[in-house]
C-alpha cells in the first residue's frame, strides 16, 4: 500500500489533508482515483490506513478507515555520524541508513575526508539529501521520515554523540571482539541510543578515534576486510538492525 508522510497539523479526528508535492505524485503519476486505499504516516507512531475522498488541484482528502501503531521503528535510535565521502556516496549512504532504520544521519568532517564543504555549500546540498530520507522511508515503509542534519565539525559531533548510551566506532586496527557481546546485553537491558562513527575513504586518524573513546565510546571491529566508507556504514547499521530486532522478538 502507498505510503504518505504528512505534517501532524494535517491529521484531523476522521480525515487527513494531503498537500504539497505528494498531490501531484498521487494524481498525476499513480493516476490514484477516489476510493483508492493508502497509509498515512505523521511521525507520532501511528499508521493511518485510509480510502482516498476527494481530489482536488491543490490538495486530497483521505477518510481514516482505521488508525493503529506503527510497527517499523526500531526500539533503539541509532544515529549514524558520516564523515564526507567523495563524490555521491553519501547520497547511497542516507538512502541505504533510512532502509536500515537509523532515526538521523549527521554529515561530518574529519581530517582525512577530501571533500570540503563549506557552510553555505553543504547548506544547499541539504534539501537533496533530505528529499532523499524521504523517498528511502517511504520506499521501506518507514513510520518516521529520519533527519538528515547539517554537516558538522568533529568536535561538535563527538559532544553531541556523549549523550547516546552507546557510541561505536569501527576501526581497522581494533581487535576487541567482545564489543559486540557487550552491545548486545546492552541492547537486552534496554539501551535507548547508540551513535555509529564511520570515516571516510581514509578513515580516522588515531587521535580522533581517542575522541571517541573519551567520551565513552568504544572501537568495534569489522573482520579482517578493509571495507569502503559506503560499506562500513551498511555493515555496521544491518548488524545492529538485526541485533536489536532480535532481541526485541526475545523480550
Amino acid at each position: 500500500m502507498r505510503r504518505v508522510f504528512v505534517p501532524p497539523d494535517q491529521v484531523g479526528e476522521d480525515r487527513i489533508i494531503v498537500r504539497g508535492d505528494d498531490v501531484k505524485h498521487m494524481r498525476d503519476v499513480l493516476r490514484m482515483e477516489p476510493g483508492d486505499s493508502v497509509t498515512v504516516t505523521c511521525g507520532r507512531g501511528m499508521d493511518y490506513h485510509c480510502e482516498i475522498d476527494s481530489i482536488a488541484e491543490s490538495e486530497i482528502t483521505l477518510a481514516i478507515r482505521e488508525a493503529v501503531p506503527d510497527k517499523s521503528e526500531l526500539p533503539v535510535k541509532i544515529s549514524l555520524y558520516q564523515a564526507l565521502p567523495k563524490g555521491d556516496k553519501l547520497e547511497l549512504v542516507i538512502q541505504k541508513a533510512v532502509e536500515l532504520g537509523a532515526c538521523e544521519i549527521i554529515p561530518i568532517r574529519s581530517e582525512r575526508c577530501v571533500v570540503r564543504l563549506d557552510e553555505a555549500k553543504a547548506a544547499k546540498k541539504l534539501p537533496r539529501w533530505q528529499r532523499i530520507a524521504e523517498e528511502a522511508a517511504k520506499q521501506s515503509g518507514r513510520g518516521i521520515v529520519p533527519e538528515v542534519l547539517p554537516v558538522m565539525d568533529y568536535k561538535a559531533a563527538v559532544e553531541r554523540a556523549s549523550t547516546a548510551d552507546r557510541i561505536l566506532i569501527p576501526y581497522e586496527m581494533c581487535e576487541d571482539y567482545e564489543t559486540v557481546r557487550r552491545l548486545r546485553e546492552g541492547i537486552r537491558e534496554g539501551i535507548q541510543s547508540i551513535a555509529v562513527f564511520i570515516g571516510s575513504e581514509g578513515g580516522f586518524e588515531r587521535s580522533e578515534v581517542e575522541e571517541v573513546l573519551a567520551a565513552g565510546g568504544e572501537e568495534i571491529s569489522l573482520g579482517h576486510r578493509i571495507l569502503r566508507t559506503e560499506t562500513a556504514a551498511i555493515a555496521v547499521l544491518a548488524h545492529l538492525m538485526l541485533v536489536i530486532e532480535e532481541e526485541k522478538c526475545a523480550r
